[in-house]
């Protein structure tokens, strides 16, 4: 295998890269601990970026011509066994050019996968590598019955730097997750790590969970990361990591998720398409340490916007869709009404910090533009050993359990004098014992006006609405809840206006 950590020549053909294993005279890692050993080991060398996982001229295909090599399920791992779950590999190509080391791991040891072109079918817009190419795997996606007994169909992918994904039953993929995240948005630039080899762990029979672990390894630092993945309605990943810094590092993103959102209903300005919404995810919620639901639409705004939320010990937060109407995308081919929620579930105590929400311009929907992750306060200092556990949700809604009602729409336009923006929002789900709360409207300045509060006959829900007056202000922070006798009935609503 080729990488940082496996060189067999007699394997996989590698030619001349003079990389010894670090376990050369002992076995490879077959356990968690062994492959968090490995990521000590690591930080305590100087970062070498591998060599890339195939020619260059790989490198230069397009999106079409990379989806035109196809993984012969033939050559799947546990492929007719019985076992429920099957692994299909990735070939190196497009944006994909990082190697990835594949073990398949069972009770007689790891055992290295060796990429061999007959594992693929180049389709006609592709030419096959040479017969003596070097080749290595950049990543694999997996399969399981989540939609039906006798299909296997897929709930993750692992592919692209830390990047990976799930669904659920009757979902598209949406949201990625990452394993890190690293200076993000900051000026002098994003550092991405990489995960450079995998472990699966190969199932018994009967069981509903997959276990894959990682090596991760970037310019700062290096890292062993375990995934336990539940398949099913709601697909879950419980996530163990451990990370090894090789220098100082105060912009750290855990849990880390990316979407793209272009526009919906609440700003469609300029964008003559068929579709009234075009989005992957709506909004990001977030449940407090003390409790407090909190849910912000998301924007595709005309520059950059960094927003900070700061807490201790949060409870969850994700990247979510709400909108599951057809209607309101129309789109046969994306339907984005499939999109997952994706909900970080934290494990014990994270400490103080701040859930980051990053949204970036972009004019396409075929770019990631939000990112939400969070940071804690405390630097990462090298030499030391972080250890973090989070629970992973690709779901139709985040399992929170707060009884409380949460936000259907966000509207928006042109208020009673043309410099007014009138916001209109619609809740759902009150308390049954709550029939007139009062709206709490509040705003970082310009002025509130024409508040009202009022159930709407049409479909149960309960409107708020509201002008805003910015004066001359080019930016103001919103803030509604409702509020019933014993407080708060309702998630806060969080908006941020701006003049552009």
């Amino acid at each position: 295998m080729r990488g940082l950590l496996w060189s067999v020549a007699a394997v996989s053909g590698a030619q001349g890269l003079g990389i010894r294993a670090a376990w050369a005279d002992d076995e490879p890692p077959t356990g968690f601990g062994d492959v968090v050993e490995q990521a000590r080991v690591l930080a305590e060398r100087e970062f070498t970026t591998p060599p890339p996982a195939g020619p260059g001229d790989l490198a230069e295909l397009s999106y079409e011509q990379y989806h035109d090599i196809r993984f012969r399920r033939e050559h799947a791992l546990w492929v007719g066994q019985g076992l429920g779950f099957e692994v299909d590999l990735f070939h190196p190509g497009f944006r994909f050019m990082r190697p990835v080391d594949i073990y398949n791991v069972d009770e007689t040891g790891a055992h290295p996968v060796a990429l061999a072109p007959e594992m693929f079918d180049y389709g006609p817009r592709v030419t096959p590598p040479a017969p003596d190419a070097d080749l290595a795997f950049t990543g694999f996606r997996a399969r399981y019955p989540i939609n039906a007994l006798d299909r296997l169909d897929e709930f993750a992918v692992f592919q692209g730097g830390t990047r990976f994904r799930g669904v659920g039953s009757g979902q598209r993929y949406g949201v990625s997750a990452r394993g890190l995240a690293l200076n993000t948005a900051d000026a002098e630039g994003e550092e991405f790590p990489d995960f450079t080899a995998f472990w699966l762990m190969k199932p018994v029979q009967g069981d509903s969970t997959m276990t894959v672990l990682a090596l991760m390894d970037s310019p700062s630092l290096s890292g062993a990361y375990r995934f336990q993945i539940r398949p099913g309605e709601a697909t879950v990943i419980d996530v163990d990591t451990v990370l090894f810094p090789r220098r100082q590092l105060t912009k750290v993103g855990l849990g880390p998720l990316t979407s793209m959102f272009l526009y919906d209903a609440s700003a469609r300005a300029g964008y003559d398409d068929f579709r009234t919404a075009v989005h992957n995810s709506d909004g990001l919620q977030m449940l407090t340490g003390n409790g407090e639901r909190i849910f912000r639409p998301l924007a595709n705004p005309s520059r950059l916007q960094i927003s900070a939320f700061q807490d201790t010990n949060p409870r969850g937060f994700g990247l979510v869709q709400r909108n599951r109407r057809f209607a309101d995308f129309q789109d046969l081919e994306a339907r984005f009404d499939l999109r997952p929620s994706t909900w970080v579930e934290p494990i014990g105590d994270w400490g103080p910090g701040a859930v980051i929400l990053v949204e970036i311009p972009t004019e396409a929907e075929t770019n990631d533009n939000i990112v939400a992750y969070w940071r804690p306060s405390t630097p990462f200092e090298p030499g030391s050993r972080t250890e973090l556990s989070y629970r992973l949700h690709y779901c139709s809604t985040p399992p929170d359990n707060v009884p409380l009602a949460r936000v259907a729409a966000t509207r928006g336009g042109r208020g009673g004098d043309g410099r007014r923006r009138l916001f209109v929002i619609d809740f759902v789900g009150l308390p049954a014992a709550e029939r007139m709360p009062r709206a709490e409207v509040s705003q970082s300045n310009g002025v509130i006006l024409n508040v009202m509060a009022e159930p709407n006959p049409v479909d149960g829900s309960y409107r708020v609405s509201f002008e805003v007056d910015p004066g001359d202000e080019s930016l103001v922070e919103l803030r509604v809840v409702l509020v019933g006798d014993a407080g708060p009935v309702s998630e806060t609503w969080l908006y941020r206006w701006t003049s552009a």
